[in-house]
Protein backbone atom coordinates (compact mmCIF):
# COMPACT_ATOMS: atom_id res chain seq x y z
CA UNK A 1 0.00 0.00 0.00
CA UNK A 2 1.36 3.52 -1.46
CA UNK A 3 0.53 6.29 1.31
CA UNK A 4 -0.33 9.66 -0.41
CA UNK A 5 0.08 13.39 1.00
CA UNK A 6 -2.79 15.49 -0.93
CA UNK A 7 -2.68 19.15 -0.76
CA UNK A 8 -4.85 20.18 -3.95
CA UNK A 9 -8.28 19.27 -1.58
CA UNK A 10 -9.28 22.93 0.62
CA UNK A 11 -8.97 22.86 4.40
CA UNK A 12 -11.79 24.69 4.95
CA UNK A 13 -14.79 25.76 2.88
CA UNK A 14 -15.03 28.93 1.33
CA UNK A 15 -16.87 31.00 4.08
CA UNK A 16 -18.56 33.71 1.95
CA UNK A 17 -19.77 32.26 -1.42
CA UNK A 18 -22.43 32.76 -4.51
CA UNK A 19 -23.33 31.00 -7.36
CA UNK A 20 -26.11 32.20 -10.33
CA UNK A 21 -27.47 30.13 -12.78
CA UNK A 22 -28.32 32.00 -15.43
CA UNK A 23 -30.74 32.27 -18.47
CA UNK A 24 -31.19 34.84 -21.00
CA UNK A 25 -33.81 37.22 -19.42
CA UNK A 26 -33.47 36.13 -15.79
CA UNK A 27 -30.67 34.45 -13.52
CA UNK A 28 -31.10 32.77 -10.21
CA UNK A 29 -28.51 33.81 -7.37
CA UNK A 30 -27.75 31.95 -4.25
CA UNK A 31 -25.90 32.98 -1.13
CA UNK A 32 -24.01 30.59 1.15
CA UNK A 33 -22.72 32.43 4.17
CA UNK A 34 -22.13 32.64 8.55
CA UNK A 35 -24.94 32.59 10.53
CA UNK A 36 -25.47 35.64 12.18
CA UNK A 37 -27.17 34.34 15.42
CA UNK A 38 -25.76 30.60 15.70
CA UNK A 39 -22.20 29.93 15.45
CA UNK A 40 -21.25 27.30 12.87
CA UNK A 41 -24.38 27.43 11.13
CA UNK A 42 -24.64 28.52 7.82
CA UNK A 43 -27.76 30.89 6.19
CA UNK A 44 -28.87 30.47 2.52
CA UNK A 45 -31.13 33.06 0.83
CA UNK A 46 -31.79 32.76 -3.27
CA UNK A 47 -33.18 35.48 -5.16
CA UNK A 48 -34.17 36.10 -9.06
CA UNK A 49 -33.33 38.71 -10.91
CA UNK A 50 -33.16 40.09 -14.12
CA UNK A 51 -30.57 39.89 -16.66
CA UNK A 52 -31.01 43.75 -17.85
CA UNK A 53 -28.03 46.37 -16.42
CA UNK A 54 -30.35 48.02 -14.08
CA UNK A 55 -30.61 44.59 -12.13
CA UNK A 56 -27.69 43.14 -12.18
CA UNK A 57 -25.91 45.84 -10.63
CA UNK A 58 -28.42 45.83 -7.63
CA UNK A 59 -26.81 41.79 -7.68
CA UNK A 60 -23.11 43.14 -7.19
CA UNK A 61 -24.64 45.28 -4.88
CA UNK A 62 -26.41 42.80 -2.84
CA UNK A 63 -23.58 40.44 -3.26
CA UNK A 64 -20.96 43.12 -1.93
CA UNK A 65 -23.38 43.91 0.91
CA UNK A 66 -23.61 40.08 2.00
CA UNK A 67 -19.62 40.04 1.56
CA UNK A 68 -19.37 37.54 -0.94
CA UNK A 69 -16.03 36.84 -1.88
CA UNK A 70 -16.38 34.34 -4.68
CA UNK A 71 -18.95 33.98 -7.33
CA UNK A 72 -19.76 31.28 -9.51
CA UNK A 73 -21.83 30.28 -12.49
CA UNK A 74 -21.48 28.59 -15.44
CA UNK A 75 -20.97 28.56 -18.72
CA UNK A 76 -24.01 28.56 -20.49
CA UNK A 77 -23.84 30.09 -24.21
CA UNK A 78 -23.00 33.71 -23.90
CA UNK A 79 -25.74 34.46 -21.17
CA UNK A 80 -22.80 34.78 -18.68
CA UNK A 81 -20.61 36.88 -19.76
CA UNK A 82 -23.00 40.62 -18.82
CA UNK A 83 -23.11 39.27 -15.16
CA UNK A 84 -18.72 38.32 -14.99
CA UNK A 85 -18.21 41.28 -16.39
CA UNK A 86 -20.25 43.55 -14.14
CA UNK A 87 -18.66 41.83 -11.22
CA UNK A 88 -15.24 40.70 -11.88
CA UNK A 89 -13.79 43.88 -10.78
CA UNK A 90 -15.38 43.97 -7.14
CA UNK A 91 -15.57 40.09 -6.18
CA UNK A 92 -13.34 37.29 -8.28
CA UNK A 93 -15.68 35.14 -10.62
CA UNK A 94 -14.98 31.91 -12.04
CA UNK A 95 -17.00 30.01 -14.75
CA UNK A 96 -17.04 26.34 -14.56
CA UNK A 97 -18.06 23.59 -17.07
CA UNK A 98 -21.75 22.31 -16.95
CA UNK A 99 -20.23 18.95 -17.26
CA UNK A 100 -18.94 19.19 -13.69
CA UNK A 101 -21.76 20.49 -12.04
CA UNK A 102 -24.46 18.50 -12.99
CA UNK A 103 -27.33 17.77 -10.56
CA UNK A 104 -27.79 14.43 -8.70
CA UNK A 105 -30.04 12.03 -10.68
CA UNK A 106 -33.33 11.72 -9.51
CA UNK A 107 -33.94 15.01 -7.86
CA UNK A 108 -36.02 17.57 -9.22
CA UNK A 109 -34.15 20.52 -11.68
CA UNK A 110 -35.50 23.89 -11.01
CA UNK A 111 -33.54 27.25 -11.10
CA UNK A 112 -33.17 27.54 -7.68
CA UNK A 113 -31.93 24.16 -6.94
CA UNK A 114 -29.80 24.22 -9.75
CA UNK A 115 -28.43 27.30 -8.43
CA UNK A 116 -28.46 25.90 -4.45
CA UNK A 117 -26.57 22.79 -5.89
CA UNK A 118 -24.06 24.89 -7.33
CA UNK A 119 -22.88 26.99 -4.22
CA UNK A 120 -22.75 24.03 -2.50
CA UNK A 121 -20.26 22.47 -4.26
CA UNK A 122 -18.45 25.90 -4.75
CA UNK A 123 -18.50 26.20 -0.97
CA UNK A 124 -16.48 22.83 -0.46
CA UNK A 125 -14.07 23.76 -3.23
CA UNK A 126 -15.14 21.23 -6.13
CA UNK A 127 -15.30 22.83 -8.99
CA UNK A 128 -12.74 23.63 -11.34
CA UNK A 129 -12.51 27.23 -12.26
CA UNK A 130 -12.47 27.76 -16.60
CA UNK A 131 -9.83 29.76 -18.42
CA UNK A 132 -10.85 33.55 -19.13
CA UNK A 133 -8.70 35.82 -20.59
CA UNK A 134 -7.87 39.59 -19.27
CA UNK A 135 -10.04 41.89 -20.99
CA UNK A 136 -7.23 42.97 -23.70
CA UNK A 137 -7.03 39.27 -24.53
CA UNK A 138 -10.82 39.29 -24.82
CA UNK A 139 -10.67 42.09 -27.32
CA UNK A 140 -8.16 40.28 -29.54
CA UNK A 141 -9.87 36.99 -29.26
CA UNK A 142 -12.88 39.03 -30.70
CA UNK A 143 -10.49 40.26 -33.94
CA UNK A 144 -8.87 37.51 -34.77
CA UNK A 145 -12.02 35.29 -34.01
CA UNK A 146 -13.97 37.58 -36.26
CA UNK A 147 -11.37 37.59 -38.30
CA UNK A 148 -11.24 33.77 -39.28
CA UNK A 149 -15.05 33.82 -40.00
CA UNK A 150 -15.01 36.12 -42.90
CA UNK A 151 -11.71 34.24 -44.33
CA UNK A 152 -14.23 31.19 -43.68
CA UNK A 153 -17.01 33.17 -45.33
CA UNK A 154 -15.10 34.16 -47.96
CA UNK A 155 -13.35 30.88 -49.06
CA UNK A 156 -16.96 29.91 -49.04
CA UNK A 157 -17.97 32.46 -51.56
CA UNK A 158 -14.90 31.22 -53.77
CA UNK A 159 -16.61 28.12 -54.01
CA UNK A 160 -19.96 29.29 -54.99
CA UNK A 161 -18.20 31.19 -57.38
CA UNK A 162 -16.31 27.86 -59.01
CA UNK A 163 -20.01 25.94 -58.85
CA UNK A 164 -21.49 28.53 -61.03
CA UNK A 165 -18.73 28.26 -63.54
CA UNK A 166 -19.12 24.64 -63.87
CA UNK A 167 -22.72 24.94 -64.28
CA UNK A 168 -21.63 27.25 -67.48
CA UNK A 169 -19.28 24.90 -68.43
CA UNK A 170 -16.02 26.99 -67.88
CA UNK A 171 -13.57 25.00 -66.57
CA UNK A 172 -11.49 27.38 -65.50
CA UNK A 173 -10.34 25.68 -62.45
CA UNK A 174 -9.12 22.77 -64.25
CA UNK A 175 -6.00 25.07 -65.92
CA UNK A 176 -5.74 27.26 -63.16
CA UNK A 177 -5.21 26.17 -59.87
CA UNK A 178 -6.34 29.82 -57.95
CA UNK A 179 -9.05 31.38 -60.65
CA UNK A 180 -9.44 34.33 -58.20
CA UNK A 181 -5.53 34.80 -59.23
CA UNK A 182 -4.32 38.20 -61.49
CA UNK A 183 -4.71 35.80 -64.46
CA UNK A 184 -8.20 34.45 -63.38
CA UNK A 185 -10.25 37.47 -62.04
CA UNK A 186 -8.99 39.26 -65.21
CA UNK A 187 -11.04 36.53 -67.16
CA UNK A 188 -13.63 36.67 -65.20
CA UNK A 189 -13.96 40.04 -65.45
CA UNK A 190 -13.96 40.09 -68.92
CA UNK A 191 -16.74 37.15 -68.44
CA UNK A 192 -18.64 39.63 -66.72
CA UNK A 193 -18.44 42.65 -69.22
CA UNK A 194 -19.81 40.30 -71.43
CA UNK A 195 -16.30 39.23 -73.72
CA UNK A 196 -17.52 35.64 -74.43
CA UNK A 197 -14.21 34.98 -77.08
CA UNK A 198 -12.44 31.73 -75.57
CA UNK A 199 -9.37 33.44 -77.76
CA UNK A 200 -9.79 37.03 -76.11
CA UNK A 201 -10.03 35.71 -73.15
CA UNK A 202 -6.95 33.29 -73.16
CA UNK A 203 -4.93 36.20 -74.32
CA UNK A 204 -5.77 37.95 -70.66
CA UNK A 205 -3.54 35.69 -69.43
CA UNK A 206 0.11 36.52 -67.46
CA UNK A 207 3.44 35.15 -66.66
CA UNK A 208 3.60 31.41 -66.93
CA UNK A 209 0.03 31.12 -67.79
CA UNK A 210 0.60 32.27 -71.41
CA UNK A 211 1.93 28.92 -71.92
CA UNK A 212 -1.30 27.29 -71.26
CA UNK A 213 -2.83 29.20 -74.40
CA UNK A 214 -4.38 26.27 -75.53
CA UNK A 215 -6.02 24.80 -72.61
CA UNK A 216 -7.26 28.03 -71.53
CA UNK A 217 -9.13 28.38 -74.48
CA UNK A 218 -10.73 24.74 -74.38
CA UNK A 219 -11.47 26.01 -70.68
CA UNK A 220 -13.14 29.00 -71.56
CA UNK A 221 -15.68 27.48 -73.82
CA UNK A 222 -18.84 26.93 -72.65
CA UNK A 223 -22.35 28.76 -72.20
CA UNK A 224 -21.61 31.46 -70.13
CA UNK A 225 -25.21 34.06 -70.25
CA UNK A 226 -26.17 37.20 -68.55
CA UNK A 227 -27.91 35.28 -65.70
CA UNK A 228 -24.21 33.75 -64.96
CA UNK A 229 -22.71 37.49 -65.20
CA UNK A 230 -25.15 38.89 -63.33
CA UNK A 231 -24.30 36.03 -60.33
CA UNK A 232 -20.68 35.77 -60.40
CA UNK A 233 -21.20 39.65 -60.30
CA UNK A 234 -22.61 39.68 -57.01
CA UNK A 235 -19.85 36.85 -56.05
CA UNK A 236 -17.05 39.15 -56.81
CA UNK A 237 -18.56 42.04 -55.47
CA UNK A 238 -18.78 40.42 -52.09
CA UNK A 239 -15.33 38.32 -52.05
CA UNK A 240 -14.03 42.10 -51.99
CA UNK A 241 -15.75 43.35 -49.78
CA UNK A 242 -14.87 40.53 -47.55
CA UNK A 243 -11.14 40.79 -48.55
CA UNK A 244 -11.16 44.44 -47.41
CA UNK A 245 -12.70 43.69 -44.54
CA UNK A 246 -10.42 41.17 -43.23
CA UNK A 247 -7.34 43.68 -44.13
CA UNK A 248 -9.24 45.98 -42.16
CA UNK A 249 -9.24 43.39 -39.02
CA UNK A 250 -5.48 42.62 -39.73
CA UNK A 251 -4.37 46.80 -39.16
CA UNK A 252 -6.39 46.31 -36.11
CA UNK A 253 -5.65 42.78 -35.10
CA UNK A 254 -1.61 44.58 -35.21
CA UNK A 255 -2.45 47.63 -33.44
CA UNK A 256 -3.66 45.31 -30.71
CA UNK A 257 -1.36 42.87 -30.08
CA UNK A 258 1.78 45.59 -31.16
CA UNK A 259 2.79 44.99 -26.93
CA UNK A 260 3.45 41.55 -27.66
CA UNK A 261 5.02 41.43 -30.94
CA UNK A 262 8.04 39.57 -29.52
CA UNK A 263 6.41 37.01 -28.72
CA UNK A 264 4.03 36.40 -31.91
CA UNK A 265 8.13 36.98 -33.55
CA UNK A 266 9.07 33.92 -31.48
CA UNK A 267 5.67 31.46 -32.72
CA UNK A 268 6.39 32.94 -35.85
CA UNK A 269 9.70 30.75 -35.84
CA UNK A 270 7.66 26.98 -35.89
CA UNK A 271 7.57 25.22 -38.76
CA UNK A 272 3.62 25.43 -40.08
CA UNK A 273 3.06 28.63 -37.88
CA UNK A 274 3.17 32.33 -39.58
CA UNK A 275 1.94 35.59 -38.73
CA UNK A 276 -1.61 34.73 -38.94
CA UNK A 277 -0.93 32.09 -36.90
CA UNK A 278 0.87 33.30 -34.06
CA UNK A 279 -1.83 35.98 -33.70
CA UNK A 280 -4.50 33.33 -32.94
CA UNK A 281 -2.85 31.47 -30.70
CA UNK A 282 -1.68 34.82 -28.57
CA UNK A 283 -5.38 35.31 -28.41
CA UNK A 284 -6.69 32.39 -27.55
CA UNK A 285 -3.99 31.02 -24.70
CA UNK A 286 -2.23 34.30 -24.26
CA UNK A 287 1.42 34.99 -23.56
CA UNK A 288 1.81 34.26 -20.13
CA UNK A 289 2.68 30.67 -19.46
CA UNK A 290 2.54 31.23 -15.69
CA UNK A 291 -1.43 29.48 -15.65
CA UNK A 292 -0.08 26.53 -17.23
CA UNK A 293 3.01 24.92 -14.84
CA UNK A 294 3.85 22.54 -17.44
CA UNK A 295 3.76 22.16 -21.43
CA UNK A 296 1.50 19.19 -20.67
CA UNK A 297 -1.47 21.34 -18.72
CA UNK A 298 -1.60 23.66 -21.74
CA UNK A 299 -1.80 20.63 -23.87
CA UNK A 300 -4.49 19.09 -21.85
CA UNK A 301 -6.21 22.40 -21.82
CA UNK A 302 -6.17 22.23 -25.32
CA UNK A 303 -7.34 19.18 -25.80
CA UNK A 304 -4.39 18.19 -27.91
CA UNK A 305 -3.77 14.89 -25.73
CA UNK A 306 -5.58 11.54 -24.96
CA UNK A 307 -7.75 11.64 -21.83
CA UNK A 308 -7.10 9.05 -19.12
CA UNK A 309 -9.60 6.34 -18.81
CA UNK A 310 -9.01 3.35 -17.17
CA UNK A 311 -10.78 0.58 -15.17
CA UNK A 312 -9.65 -2.54 -13.65
CA UNK A 313 -6.39 -1.96 -14.18
CA UNK A 314 -6.36 -1.78 -18.01
CA UNK A 315 -6.07 1.70 -19.91
CA UNK A 316 -8.90 2.07 -22.68
CA UNK A 317 -8.77 3.75 -25.71
CA UNK A 318 -10.09 7.74 -25.19
CA UNK A 319 -10.10 10.50 -27.14
CA UNK A 320 -9.08 14.01 -26.83
CA UNK A 321 -12.36 15.23 -26.32
CA UNK A 322 -13.81 18.75 -27.22
CA UNK A 323 -11.83 21.12 -26.51
CA UNK A 324 -11.55 25.30 -27.95
CA UNK A 325 -12.71 25.17 -31.94
CA UNK A 326 -10.88 28.33 -32.47
CA UNK A 327 -7.73 26.72 -31.14
CA UNK A 328 -8.33 23.30 -32.87
CA UNK A 329 -8.45 24.78 -36.42
CA UNK A 330 -5.69 27.21 -36.03
CA UNK A 331 -3.85 24.32 -35.03
CA UNK A 332 -5.19 21.76 -37.80
CA UNK A 333 -4.19 24.10 -40.11
CA UNK A 334 -0.35 24.49 -38.30
CA UNK A 335 -0.03 21.08 -37.93
CA UNK A 336 -1.16 20.06 -42.29
CA UNK A 337 1.83 22.44 -42.59
CA UNK A 338 4.14 21.77 -40.61
CA UNK A 339 3.83 18.07 -42.43
CA UNK A 340 5.15 19.67 -45.95
CA UNK A 341 8.31 20.93 -44.46
CA UNK A 342 11.50 19.54 -43.67
CA UNK A 343 11.61 19.56 -40.07
CA UNK A 344 11.25 16.71 -37.10
CA UNK A 345 7.32 17.76 -37.41
CA UNK A 346 6.78 16.79 -40.62
CA UNK A 347 9.06 13.00 -40.37
CA UNK A 348 6.69 12.40 -36.65
CA UNK A 349 3.58 13.35 -39.01
CA UNK A 350 4.72 10.82 -41.54
CA UNK A 351 5.63 8.34 -38.63
CA UNK A 352 2.37 8.64 -37.41
CA UNK A 353 0.00 8.96 -40.25
CA UNK A 354 1.61 5.61 -41.45
CA UNK A 355 0.79 3.54 -38.60
CA UNK A 356 -2.48 5.62 -36.84
CA UNK A 357 -4.13 7.38 -39.78
CA UNK A 358 -3.52 11.29 -40.79
CA UNK A 359 -6.26 12.40 -37.94
CA UNK A 360 -4.44 11.29 -35.23
CA UNK A 361 -1.00 12.28 -36.82
CA UNK A 362 -2.28 16.30 -36.71
CA UNK A 363 -3.00 15.67 -33.24
CA UNK A 364 0.29 14.17 -32.64
CA UNK A 365 2.18 17.40 -34.25
CA UNK A 366 -0.54 19.70 -32.96
CA UNK A 367 0.76 18.55 -29.35
CA UNK A 368 4.33 19.07 -30.34
CA UNK A 369 3.51 22.78 -31.47
CA UNK A 370 2.30 23.88 -28.42
CA UNK A 371 4.73 22.12 -26.74
CA UNK A 372 7.48 23.88 -28.46
CA UNK A 373 5.69 27.45 -27.69
CA UNK A 374 5.08 26.97 -23.68
CA UNK A 375 8.74 26.88 -23.96
CA UNK A 376 9.02 29.73 -26.21
CA UNK A 377 7.05 32.11 -24.71
CA UNK A 378 8.37 30.70 -21.30
CA UNK A 379 11.66 32.11 -22.34
CA UNK A 380 11.79 35.56 -23.51
CA UNK A 381 14.91 34.94 -25.00
CA UNK A 382 14.33 31.94 -26.44
CA UNK A 383 14.39 30.18 -30.56
CA UNK A 384 12.57 27.58 -32.10
CA UNK A 385 14.89 24.73 -32.37
CA UNK A 386 13.44 24.12 -35.62
CA UNK A 387 14.82 27.13 -36.88
CA UNK A 388 18.33 26.10 -36.13
CA UNK A 389 20.96 26.83 -39.02
CA UNK A 390 21.53 23.71 -40.64
CA UNK A 391 24.80 21.67 -39.96
CA UNK A 392 22.98 22.37 -36.19
CA UNK A 393 23.11 18.39 -34.25
CA UNK A 394 21.13 19.98 -31.64
CA UNK A 395 19.79 23.14 -30.01
CA UNK A 396 22.50 25.22 -28.03
CA UNK A 397 20.55 25.59 -24.80
CA UNK A 398 20.53 21.36 -24.39
CA UNK A 399 23.18 19.74 -22.32
CA UNK A 400 25.66 17.49 -23.34
CA UNK A 401 23.66 14.80 -20.99
CA UNK A 402 20.64 15.20 -22.45
CA UNK A 403 22.10 12.63 -25.70
CA UNK A 404 21.12 9.67 -23.31
CA UNK A 405 17.60 10.63 -22.72
CA UNK A 406 14.89 11.66 -24.89
CA UNK A 407 13.12 14.73 -24.30
CA UNK A 408 8.90 15.10 -24.26
CA UNK A 409 8.46 14.13 -27.69
CA UNK A 410 10.72 11.91 -28.01
CA UNK A 411 13.90 13.23 -29.26
CA UNK A 412 17.15 13.22 -28.22
CA UNK A 413 19.44 16.41 -28.03
CA UNK A 414 23.13 16.14 -28.68
CA UNK A 415 25.67 18.78 -27.89
CA UNK A 416 26.83 21.16 -30.72
CA UNK A 417 30.93 21.08 -30.87
CA UNK A 418 30.44 25.09 -31.30
CA UNK A 419 28.59 26.03 -28.39
CA UNK A 420 28.88 25.46 -24.49
CA UNK A 421 25.08 24.29 -22.89
CA UNK A 422 24.05 27.16 -20.08
CA UNK A 423 22.64 24.27 -17.83
CA UNK A 424 22.30 20.66 -17.60
CA UNK A 425 18.60 19.93 -18.25
CA UNK A 426 16.94 20.19 -21.74
CA UNK A 427 14.52 23.22 -21.72
CA UNK A 428 13.40 22.88 -25.01
CA UNK A 429 12.44 19.75 -28.13
CA UNK A 430 15.53 18.59 -30.00
CA UNK A 431 15.64 17.94 -33.54
CA UNK A 432 16.46 14.15 -34.23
Amino acid sequence: MVMEEITEEPGALTERVAALDIGKASLTACIRVPHEDKPGARRQEVRTYATVTRALLELRDWLVCQGVTLVVMEATSAYWKPPFYLLEDDITCQVVNARDVKNVPGRPKTDKLDAVWLCKLAERGMLRASFIPSRPQRQLRDLTRYRRTLTQERTREKQRAEKLLEDAQIKLSVVISDIFGASGRAMLDALIAGHASPHELAALARGKMRAKTSALQEALTGHFTEHHAFMLGMMLDRIDALTTQIATLTARIEQAIAPLAAQVAQLDEIPGIGTTAAQDLIAEFGADMSRFPTPGHLVSWAKFAPRARQSAGRAKAATTGKGNPWLGGTLGEAAAGAARTKTFLASRSKRIARRRGTNRALVAVGNSILTIAWHLLSDPAATSPTSAPTGMTAWPRCAASASSSPNSNGYRARKSPSTTPSDSTPRYPATP
